[in-house]
C-alpha cells in the first residue's frame, strides 16, 4: 500500500498562514489552493481548519488536492470516538493525534474514521534533546521518538510524524507510513526558520519517509506550481535512486 503512493501526493503543502487575523488566513488558505488547483499533492491545515470549519476539507479538495487535517488531537477515548466520527462526515485523507494521547485513545479515533490514515504524531520538530527529558523524562529526541512510535503503533494507526533525522529508529516498523516535516528543498533559503530538525526532500526519502511536509519555500514562492514541480522531481529522483540499490 505505502509504495503504490501516487507521486503528487507524497508532498504534502504546510498552509500555515497564523501570523494573520483568522478571515485573512482563510482566505490565504484557499487562494493557495487555487494557485495549485489540479496538482494532486495534499493541502495541511492547522490552526486555520479550526476557524474556518471543517467545511474547509470540501473547498479544497474541490479544487483537485488532498487535505490533511493537522489538529493534532489529544482527549480521552470517548471525546476522540467524537471527533472520528464528525470528521468521518468529510473524510479528509490524513489526520494527526498526539501518540502521547495514549493508544487506547488512538484505537478509538481510528475506528470511527476507516476512510482516513491517521497518523501519531511523536516528537514535535521545534523540539530539542532537553525538551526530551522535561516533557517526556526521555534522554534525547530519540529515545522519546522510539517509545511514542510504539504506543501509536498499539493504536494502529496508519502512519507516523517525525522528524526526518529519526526515520531510522522507525523505519523497519511495517505497516506504518512515514511523514516527516522539517523539509528544506536545497536551492530554497527560508529567514526566521523556526525548526530544529531540519534536511532535504531527497534525503528524506532515502532515509525512508514517505511522505514531507513542506511549508514556506512552497507558500512563499513567486510561482507555486514551479516549487512543487522542483520538489516532486527531487522526491523521483530519490525515489528511483533508492530502488537502484
Amino acid at each position: 500500500m505505502i509504495m503504490n503512493i501516487p507521486l503528487a501526493q507524497r508532498l504534502i503543502i504546510a498552509a500555515d498562514f497564523g501570523n494573520q487575523n483568522s478571515d485573512d488566513a482563510i482566505k490565504s488558505t484557499i487562494s493557495l489552493a487555487k494557485s495549485v488547483k489540479g496538482s494532486g499533492v495534499i493541502l495541511k491545515s492547522n490552526a486555520v481548519l479550526r476557524a474556518a470549519g471543517y467545511s474547509l476539507i470540501d473547498q479544497v479538495r474541490d479544487l483537485g488536492l488532498g487535505f490533511f487535517a493537522d489538529l493534532k488531537l489529544s482527549d480521552i477515548p470517548n471525546t476522540l470516538e467524537s471527533d472520528g466520527r464528525f470528521l468521518q462526515e468529510k473524510k479528509p485523507e490524513l489526520l494527526t493525534a498526539m501518540a502521547s494521547t495514549g493508544s487506547k485513545g488512538l484505537s478509538a479515533l481510528v475506528d470511527e474514521i476507516p476512510d482516513t490514515e491517521v497518523l501519531g504524531v511523536t516528537f514535535l520538530t521545534s523540539l530539542k534533546d532537553e525538551d526530551a527529558q522535561e516533557l517526556h523524562g526521555r534522554s534525547n529526541a530519540e529515545e522519546t521518538v522510539d517509545a511514542l512510535a510504539r504506543i501509536a503503533q498499539r493504536g494502529r494507526v496508519g502512519g507516523l510524524i517525525l522528524s526526518p533525522l529519526e526515520l531510522p529508529i522507525v523505519r523497519n516498523r511495517s505497516g506504518l507510513t512515514f511523514n516527516t516535516p522539517g523539509i528544506r528543498p536545497a536551492y530554497s533559503l527560508v529567514e526566521g526558520d523556526d525548526q530544529s530538525r531540519v534536511t532535504t526532500p531527497a534525503d528524506a526519502i532515502k532515509a525512508g519517509a514517505t511522505r514531507i511536509v513542506v511549508g514556506r519555500p512552497i507558500t512563499q514562492s513567486d510561482d507555486p506550481q514551479g516549487a512543487i514541480e522542483k520538489i516532486l522531481n527531487e522526491i523521483q529522483d530519490a525515489v528511483e535512486s533508492s530502488h537502484s540499490k
